[in-house]
Order: structure tokens, then sequence, then C-alpha cells
């Protein structure tokens, strides 16, 4: 089976044309065999077969790397670490703040980050709304997590004028976004396509200004 999710994870970077290494690629298979096996003690994920875990977390997740640009970014709402953790594999320069409300969550992200050593992710158990950052982030990363409006409102604090909004959604949120505040400005939209995976998907930049 290992060789099989490495074989499609590969076939799948190469698709997105993502360049990682083979410790890396390992790193990310790893992080799918510890998904699947506390997943059915904890049920960490509606998504139960590795393979499938490979397209719609994996994938799903590292398609958004090209737009990661800056250093400290906050992953609200992870649930198992995605997109925080395979980010945190593809981009190891990176830091991440991977934000759930639910401790077998976070435990599991602990755990994921001290057995497979990922040194650049932080897990932490918060409600968003409470959370206090000790300093602003460069970037929040919202995948499933609300609408587009939630999203800037519940994470405002989390930034300063200069941070950005990453929201990675399913099909393109027209009418999310033609109900945002005018102090809000699209930065960039993007039609991901990801390999394997039926149905479309989009990376939504946003940016709040004074």
């Amino acid at each position: 089976m290992r060789a099989e999710l490495l074989r499609k994870l590969i076939i799948g970077l190469d698709k997105l044309e993502i360049n990682l290494s083979e410790f890396q690629c390992n790193q990310l298979v790893d992080y799918v065999e510890l998904m699947a096996k506390w997943n059915k003690a904890y049920n960490l994920t509606s998504v139960r077969d590795p393979m499938d875990m490979v397209t719609k977390h994996i994938l799903d997740s590292v398609a958004i790397a090209p737009f990661i640009t800056r250093k400290y970014y906050i992953d609200v709402g992870t649930g198992p670490g995605l997109p925080g953790i395979p980010l945190a594999i593809a981009c190891p320069e990176v830091e991440f703040t991977c934000l759930d409300s639910l401790g077998k969550r976070v435990r599991f992200m602990k755990q994921v980050a001290f057995e497979l050593k990922i040194s650049n992710v932080q897990p932490i158990q918060s409600r968003v709304e409470d959370f206090q950052p000790p300093k602003s982030y460069d970037g929040v990363l919202s995948r499933a997590f609300a609408s587009i409006e939630d999203m800037l409102h519940w994470c405002d604090h989390l930034v300063d004028s200069s941070g950005e909004f990453l929201a990675l959604k399913g099909q393109y949120p027209q009418d999310e976004l033609d109900v945002i505040a005018d102090n809000v400005t699209i930065v960039s939209t993007h039609q991901l396509d990801i390999p394997f995976l039926a149905g479309e998907r989009n990376l939504i930049v946003l940016k709040k200004h004074v």
C-alpha cells in the first residue's frame, strides 16, 4: 500500500509541477498513514481510504504552496492539520500555526510533528475568536472553515494591514464575494486543477485595507 500511496503522490505532484525531495514525499505518506491509523479511533476526517487522502487532503493542500510567499501563517479550523501540515512539509522555510478547537485533533497534530520531526508547525487548541497571537501573522489560511465573510470577521485580529487571507474553496464563491465588506480587496483568484480530484477548486486571496 505504501508504494501505491507514494506513486500516486509523485504523479500528482508532477502534474501540479511541484518539486519535492524524496524525504518530503515520504513525510507526506507518513502523514497519510498516521491519519488513517488515528482515524479508526478518533474520527479525524470523513475520508477513510488512504489513497483518497492523498488526493483530497495532500494534493489539495500542497496545490497552494506556490502562493505561500511569506514567513508566518496560521491555518484556522485546521482539523487534523489541513492544509497546514502538508504545507509545512512542502515549505520547510515557512512557519505554520495550526489552530483547532478539538483536543483530539491537536493531540494528533502534535504526535505527527513529533514523529515526522516537523519543526516548523505549531498545533494550538483554541477557538479562533479566543486566540490572541503573540504577533500578527503574514497570512491566514482557511480550508472548508467558514464563509469568506465569517473568515474575515473571526480572523481579523490575526493579521495587521499587510496580512493576507487565503481561502481554499470548492466552486467559485461568487455569492460569498458579493457580500464582503467595502474595506476588503480581492487580491487574486486562482482556479486549481487538483490531480485525480473531480470537481472545482479555487483559491481566493484577499486583503483588508484601512
